[in-house]
């Protein structure tokens, strides 16, 4: 899936002449009109005069639509109530070969996300319009140009007979994106309590605030399992965990012992991922707890300003080792 550019043509409102009388001259061309020449300030919406929109779907639809979206970054710090309130906002539309979904210049009024069927993207003139890329069955696009409120820059045409899900302007900036901007300040905070992420410079952090996804865990559940592979690695932004190891060098050892405590601005999980190795140790809720999570993948991209830091720890772990088991224990080598 090549990713829409769908608006990173700069809007060209700003620059149109004013008459004597204060109004616009007429458009230049035949465009559609606004939709709404705001930019959307999450920060001042209160979503007081914000309506609920209900689109009824069969079983069938709400399958297919989940099904379809369940990969889309841009849901993922969704709670299980907006996303309800995005599945049921969402409407299905029918599209034959030929069609243009959006076209380029035009304002942007919905998102859309691919159910099925084929599509190419179209950027340039009318008489000269290249193909830069194509859908094949999944995807999503319009999402900048409601994002950045830019005019659209690509045209989408269904190259096949397909099916997209819509999700109008309205509900689009004041769920999705007034929850990624909460998102983005909450981590903001939580990485400035965390000494190893201070050495990111400010885009980077943005990055990793991006990344991050919510997990909460309950008293006494195991959240990582010691010798389990590695998948991501963890930030604690609510509550305490206590992290506990079982000496696997000595052979008679049957019961874990506590080597830590960590509780907000704690992270664990991220030696594994350095050494590619299975967990050293297990990690235990203590009460309820909330933990910001960074995949594996997003761990590779974006932490490689902090990969002193954590080699560093390595040795600091170790010596905790000793002082606990009583010689020293190469945690590299845990299985």
């Amino acid at each position: 899936m090549m990713p829409c550019c769908c608006c990173a043509k700069k809007s060209k409102r700003s620059d149109k002449k004013v008459r004597g009388d204060g109004s616009a001259p007429p458009p230049t061309r035949d465009r559609r009109k606004s939709v709404s020449a705001e930019r959307y300030d999450p920060e001042a919406d209160d979503d007081q005069s914000y309506s609920k929109v209900v689109h009824p779907k069969s079983d069938d639809q709400r399958k297919r639509l989940q099904d379809a979206i369940k990969n889309i970054l841009l849901f993922r710090s969704l709670d299980q109530e907006q996303m309800q309130e995005v599945l049921d906002a969402m409407f299905e539309k029918e599209v034959t070969p030929g069609q243009e979904i959006i076209r380029q210049g035009d304002d942007g009024d919905n998102f859309y996300v691919i159910d099925s069927g084929k599509y190419d993207i179209y950027v340039g003139e009318e008489n000269k319009k290249k193909v830069v890329g194509h859908y094949n069955n999944e995807g999503f696009f319009g999402e900048l140009a409601l994002m950045y409120n830019m005019p659209r820059a690509a045209t989408i045409v269904a190259a096949s007979n397909g099916t997209v899900w819509g999700l109008d302007r309205q509900t689009f900036r004041r769920i999705v994106l007034k929850t990624a901007f909460n998102k983005r300040k909450r981590y903001e905070k939580l990485i400035e309590g965390c000494v190893m992420l201070k050495t990111l410079d400010m885009y980077e952090r943005m990055n990793v605030c991006d990344a991050l996804t919510s997990q909460q865990f309950s008293d006494g559940e195991r959240i990582i399992n010691q010798g389990d592979k590695a998948d991501c690695m963890y930030f604690v932004e609510e509550g305490q965990v206590r992290i506990a190891m079982l000496n696997k060098a000595d052979p008679s050892a049957t019961e874990e012992i506590e080597i830590n405590k960590l509780g907000p601005g704690g992270y664990f999980g991220e030696l594994a991922l350095v050494t590619n190795k299975p967990r050293a140790a297990s990690v235990y809720a203590i009460g309820t707890v909330k933990c910001a999570v960074l995949d594996v993948h997003a761990f590779e991209r974006l932490m490689g300003p902090c990969m002193d830091i954590m080699k560093r720890n390595i040795d600091h772990y170790e010596t905790q080792l000793v002082s606990i088991f009583g010689k020293k224990t190469n945690i590299t080598d845990l299985r």
